[in-house]
């Protein structure tokens, strides 16, 4: 074949391959419009979160009632990677059932595999945390943190309305939004309803059944001699007992929730000033300087499943953050009252941590209630 009509042929093959059509936004998705009518069940069922009477009755924001609809909706869409950059990242991905909804990574890393700027809080029972989410308290309800995951270009980095148009040309997902939220056309399909959903089906993820909640609470195992010693010479006194001031856990991580979700500089980090943080977390939102590098509190139910630890996941292990509140903050104004050092035997780290590992759930991991719906 002459030259000239083999590079004729491979220029129109070129031409005809680029004017082919881009691949579909929802590879399994029909091509309908993505505002068209709805039918089927259209009357959510309400749903009452029961919790054992020995925890806090849940915080329930009236703006998002739970029905059983919507809870199983933000189930699959909390395990859906529909909701990521080219449908290839979830909710899941930095929240794993197995580890108590936490990722085991020192810094969340997102689809891109840019690594973020904190550690992925648990998940687990926010439905009794009243003062913001994120490390930071930035979001004051939990639909609302459920919004900028999607957006963030370190976590799932996609755009809103792209989501929105795979859920709405989606097979299932109408039918599903119409039982959930009664709406009649795809159109009405929205962020805030998606996010809402996703919300109730955490306002469920609750953890209440753990050794420490069978012998304290339900008075059907006991502890062994390391775990009461652990609860009682470091975790619920006030001095230890050779008479040093000890403040004890308890203070921030008293039970039944075993975290306070307020703001505190626990000692972390050594800076001349408190505009030196390298991370202010709380500041940012408060906009007061005097709460610069504070962070929440969290629950140390499930702490043995959740690390590394802290906010920047700077702790391996809980040997580690028990050797750096023993060893005391570094003295900057505005760290917590309760950050003042104690001796710490051996033999006494060694019996907080038995209790410490008391407080896990051993059945979260498995419950099938919140596990992938896939």
């Amino acid at each position: 074949m002459p030259r000239f009509l083999l590079l004729c042929g491979l220029f129109t093959l070129f031409l005809a391959a680029s004017c082919e059509p881009d691949a579909p936004i929802c590879e399994n998705c029909p091509e309908e419009e993505t505002d068209a009518p709805i039918t089927g069940p259209a009357n959510p069922t309400a749903y009452t979160l029961e919790v054992p009477s020995y925890l806090p009755r849940p915080i329930v924001d009236e703006t998002n009632p739970l029905t059983v609809e919507g809870i199983e909706l933000g189930r699959r869409l909390f395990y859906d990677r529909i909701m990521g950059r080219d449908s290839a990242f979830s909710c899941a991905d930095c929240h794993k059932q197995e580890l108590a909804f936490t990722d085991g990574l020192p810094k969340a890393v997102g689809v891109s595999g840019r690594t973020g700027r904190r550690s992925a809080m648990s998940i687990v029972n926010m439905a009794f945390n009243p003062n913001g989410f994120n490390w930071d308290g930035r979001d004051g309800k939990l639909w609302e943190q459920a919004v900028h995951p999607v957006e963030d270009m370190l976590e799932m980095d996609e755009d809103w309305e792209a989501v929105l148009i795979r859920l709405r040309r989606s097979r299932d997902y109408p039918q599903r939004f119409r039982a959930a939220f009664g709406i009649g056309r795809t159109s009405e399909i929205t962020q805030e309803l998606a996010v809402k959903a996703i919300a109730q089906f955490e306002m469920t993820i609750i953890a209440a059944d753990s050794h420490f909640d069978r012998v304290v609470y339900r008075n059907t195992e006991f502890f062994t001699e390391e775990e009461q010693l652990g609860a009682d010479s470091l975790f619920f006194i006030e001095d230890v007992p050779v008479g040093a001031l000890h403040p004890g856990c308890g203070h921030c991580h008293n039970a039944p929730t075993f975290g306070d979700n307020r703001f505190r500089n626990n000692g972390l980090d050594n800076v001349s000033s408190l505009e030196d943080f390298e991370d202010i977390g709380f500041g940012a939102v408060s906009g007061s300087r005097f709460d610069n590098g504070k962070f929440r509190t969290p629950t140390l139910r499930n702490i043995a499943l959740t690390a590394p630890y802290m906010h920047d996941g700077r702790f391996n292990t809980l040997e580690e953050v028990l050797d750096h509140y023993a060893s005391g903050g570094h003295g900057v104004e505005n760290e917590d009252p309760n950050i003042t050092g104690f001796p710490l035997s051996e033999r006494q780290k060694t019996a907080l941590l038995a209790f410490l590992r008391s407080l896990t759930d051993e059945s979260l991991p498995t419950d099938p209630r919140f596990s992938s719906p896939f």
